[in-house]
């Protein structure tokens, strides 16, 4: 790459990473413990700065593998932040990403400038660094808004799930108890979930029924413009 001097000073790049995650109880979020200045041993988002030979998908990605250790993971753009006061340290504008992760299968390490990580309940976060409690807020309306009528929220569950796991999954990202009945009978309606030989284990209540979500059937009908809406 040639160097070239700008006439006009610019703005330092970075991506920060809200990344969900499930429990039976809980909507989490995944944060890292700073190392280093500024907010030292502050909980904050995984991000970090743009390198000059990559894209800001990648960057992301490589954020989060390197500070937190998660890999494959759905990971979307949110928004960009730019507040002049944002970094104490220059002009940063970030470009934001929220990820979905099931628990189960990340397991979770700090790395380069992160001292910790761990998984914290959205009601429940730190006093967090930067804006990334803004950031958070944004990311978790979007998420709210998405799951209405896109499958994303399947990528918090695992492969094989019961009804009233599903059922779960939208009470908490939406915050708000749905009917039983009524939840059941439009999920179904939708035929997007195929019913499998296999039940739960483990439980000391009647063991449920497991479905799984037929992502392909969904894909063809999101081409004609279906809408999953809850």
């Amino acid at each position: 790459m040639s160097p070239y001097t700008y006439e006009y000073a610019r703005a330092a790049l970075a991506v920060d990473c809200v990344v969900f995650g499930l429990d039976e109880t809980d909507l989490k979020v995944l944060l890292i413990q700073r190392r280093i200045p500024p907010f030292q041993h502050a909980w904050a988002l995984p991000g970090g700065f743009v390198r000059l030979d990559e894209t800001l998908d990648e960057a992301a990605r490589r954020e989060l593998a390197e500070e937190a250790g998660v890999t494959d993971v759905y990971l979307e753009q949110l928004y960009s932040f730019s507040s002049l006061d944002r970094d104490p340290r220059e002009r940063v504008v970030t470009v934001a990403y929220y990820a979905l992760a099931k628990l189960s299968d990340h397991r979770i390490r700090a790395a380069t400038d992160a001292m910790g990580v761990g998984w914290f309940g959205l009601d429940d976060l730190p006093k967090l660094a930067f804006d990334h409690a803004h950031i958070v807020a944004t990311a978790h309306d979007r998420l709210r808004g998405k799951v209405r009528y896109a499958p994303i929220g399947f990528e918090l569950l695992p492969p094989r799930f019961s009804l009233t796991q599903l059922q779960r999954l939208y009470e908490l990202v939406l915050g708000t108890d749905l009917d039983k009945r009524n939840f059941r009978k439009k999920i179904l309606s939708l035929d997007l979930l195929v019913e499998t030989d296999e039940v739960e284990t483990g439980v000391r209540h009647r063991a449920a029924r497991l479905y799984r979500f037929d992502r392909r059937k969904y894909e063809r009908l999101a081409k004609q413009g279906f809408e999953l809406s809850i």
